[in-house]
């Protein structure tokens, strides 16, 4: 029977609770705006820095994959060290790695900066979750994960436009100070909200099965990463990177069944609302950051938009994160699996549109997509958070956190890099097949309609006809990778159905 505290709503969260948080809110906020704002100001750190485009790639390249490295060590790190320590330790080494990040002289420096912001601020999130968890009673966690989810969904939005602002009035090394104010005030908070989270537990660290995960992890995303770049394996490196990470796959697989303390317990996966919600998390980090990555691009360099009005309209995502706020918690009560559902539906619906478009894309369609696509995702999100750790036993709780935020993490990256792979791509053979149609022997290029500036007959008209066939190519480039953004979404809305409805006891 649920007690009164339970069964009061919002209205019976007390004040340690609000503290609780409102600390893991800025911390996760803090999170995902390093997470978008490192790209907006790269190019600018290129040219300071005297750094070629392989070379500042690796500022982004090495930050996720310190972050995927970092996140399934969360639960064993949260064992050792209790949960305050740990979400102390967290704050801190993130907050000072982006100072370090701000001050950094040389292109070293600040990739091993951006290395250990990673790494620090890897269990952040699967560790507010997992406290959220432990600290609300199961009728106020639809709630409290709705607003986890909008902190976690928001900071992704807000670091552009905060970022674009900043970079303008100052450099880009203002970007990464502006971190630091917020990261000392969750500093505090953390002091203070979890003091009674100090409990400590000797577990032992499975090094073959955590080494085998990292270079697994490693691999596959300087795959991805570095793959069109390299030629595929045509190069050794790629050759290499491949043969590595299968291997250790391989013997983390059969580690993990034979240990008697396998690094990640497969028990977990027995768990079938745990199993399918680690999947849909994957999935959902997958549709979680792409449009993020590619629509600055598009709007730049496609129709000449400057940063701060790109920032401003793609804040609209933030504008759906917070209406779904107002109705996840009840709904994800009532009607998970429908929740779901719903929030796929309207990703997919967004994606399809942004694929419908042509070069003349609209402000109009930026703003309504952003807005139906950070809908979908805040509505998604929370059900399918409460509904995967809704049957799993509390002991588990902080390892499946970790489990489920390196899915989600490693979902993001992957397909982030895939999109970017089908963009360059689709712009390279697109703009080979156009190359093919002008010649001075088609008619179409004769007719009145035909601009005077774009000849055959002058360098400068050559350049002219080949800028506007780069667009239109680059166009068709960033409709094939929403295509796929689109297709990603709609797969996963079956796997609503399989999850269960059965709830934990509180």
């Amino acid at each position: 029977m649920e007690s009164t505290a339970d069964q009061g709503g919002l209205r019976s969260i007390t004040g340690k609770q609000w503290l609780i948080l409102l600390m893991i809110q800025l911390a996760n906020m803090l999170f995902g705006m390093t997470i978008t704002v490192a790209n907006l100001v790269l190019p600018q750190v290129r040219g300071t820095l005297s750094a070629t485009q392989d070379e500042i790639s690796w500022v982004i390249t090495l930050n996720l994959v310190a972050t995927a490295v970092a996140t399934p060590m969360t639960g064993w790190l949260a064992s050792r060290l209790g949960w305050r320590n740990m979400m102390l330790y967290t704050v801190i080494g993130f907050t000072l790695s982006s100072f370090l990040c701000g001050i950094a002289n040389n292109l070293e420096t600040l990739i091993l900066a951006r290395v250990a912001q990673g790494a620090f601020g890897a269990p952040i999130m699967p560790m507010g979750q997992a406290i959220l968890l432990a600290t609300f009673p199961v009728r106020l966690q639809p709630a409290a994960m709705a607003m986890w989810g909008v902190g976690s969904v928001f900071g992704p939005v807000l670091g552009p436009i905060l970022g674009s602002l900043v970079a303008e009035a100052f450099n880009w090394r203002a970007v990464f100070f502006m971190i630091v104010p917020p990261g000392i005030c969750a500093v505090v908070c953390v002091w203070f909200a979890l003091r009674d989270y100090t409990e400590k537990k000797s577990v032992k660290l499975d090094w073959t099965g955590f080494l085998a995960l990292s270079i697994a992890i490693v691999c596959a995303q300087l795959i991805f990463d570095r793959g069109q770049k390299l030629d595929w394996f045509e190069s050794m490196e790629m050759v290499l990177y491949a043969s590595g990470g299968v291997l250790a796959l391989w013997i983390f697989a059969v580690h993990c069944l034979t240990a008697k303390e396998p690094f990640l317990d497969p028990r977990l996966l027995r768990d079938r609302n745990f199993a399918i919600g680690t999947l849909l998390a994957f999935i959902m980090g997958m549709l979680s950051y792409v449009s993020l990555v590619l629509m600055p691009t598009l709007l730049h360099d496609l129709r000449g938009y400057p940063d701060e009005s790109i920032g401003i309209l793609i804040a609209s995502r933030g504008c759906g994160n917070w209406i779904a706020f107002l109705f996840v918690a009840k709904m994800t009560r009532i009607a998970p699996r429908f929740t779901i559902a719903l929030g796929l539906t309207l990703q997919a619906a967004s994606a399809f549109w942004l694929a419908t478009v042509n070069i003349n894309i609209t402000e109009h369609d930026v703003i309504w997509t952003n807005l139906l696509h950070g809908l979908g995702q805040s509505t998604a999100f929370t059900p399918i958070t409460v509904m995967a750790f809704t049957t799993l036993p509390k002991h588990q709780i902080a390892e499946g956190s970790g489990v489920f935020t390196l899915m989600r993490n490693f979902g993001s990256s992957l397909f982030i890099s895939m999109c970017v792979l089908v963009l360059i791509r689709s712009t390279t053979i697109s703009y080979a097949e156009l190359a093919e149609l002008i010649t001075p022997y088609r008619e179409a290029l004769m007719l009145s309609a035909w601009p005077t500036t774009w000849t055959l007959d002058s360098t400068q008209g050559l350049m002219r006809i080949s800028g506007e066939m780069q667009r239109q190519a680059a166009m068709v480039g960033y409709i094939n990778a929403f295509y796929m953004l689109a297709l990603a979404s709609a797969v996963a809305i079956p796997l609503s159905a399989l999850m269960s409805t059965k709830r934990r006891e509180a």
